[in-house]
């Protein structure tokens, strides 16, 4: 390539509405699962978030994050160390984008872009839903633990009352 049809190629590299993203997107939106996207107010804008089951997805680009053992992920020959330092940097920053998420309460969900190939496409999504569903029984089961506790809570409290006027009653009664 020369210098200006690399430019040209590596300018229409978007971060958001990716091809990828675009397609799981679609995928997710015809499951029934609604979403928004590119959300500013938290650690590296997931791509897609998903309120009602606390889960942040991101679309990764195999070349741009260094997926490994991955066939579309292969260093460029030429600049190659700043190639290999741009990629560390990515996926440096990454992980700890998916730290400051778990620690926020967020379960993080990675999908590859050579995952939504035709191919593998409909494992891909089934694995998404999966987690997606396991992430909702999750979140509902420690609901249903915290209202336990405060329901045991109350009663305590309400028994502790109880005896208080009890003996504030057998205390006047002499």
């Amino acid at each position: 390539m020369t210098p200006e049809q690399r430019f040209k190629c590596m300018s229409n590299n978007r971060a958001k509405n990716s091809g990828p993203e675009l397609l799981l997107r679609y995928a997710l939106w015809r499951r029934g699962l609604r979403y928004r996207i590119n959300v500013k107010g938290l650690p590296g804008s997931p791509d897609i978030l998903l309120p009602k089951y606390h889960s942040a997805i991101f679309v990764h680009g195999c070349f741009w994050h260094g997926h490994k053992d991955c066939k579309n992920y292969t260093v460029p020959r030429t600049n190659t160390e700043f190639w290999v330092a741009k990629v560390a940097r990515n996926r440096e920053r990454d992980q700890a984008v998916w730290r400051k998420l778990e620690a926020l309460g967020w379960n993080v969900i990675i999908v590859w872009e050579c995952q939504l190939k035709k191919a593998c496409f409909d494992e891909t999504i089934d694995r998404v839903v999966s987690e997606l569903q396991h992430n909702r029984e999750v979140i509902l089961k420690e609901k249903e633990r915290r209202r336990e506790a405060r329901t045991a809570y109350l009663q305590v409290q309400k028994s502790k009352k109880e005896k208080e006027l009890d003996l504030k009653r057998e205390i006047m009664a002499l």
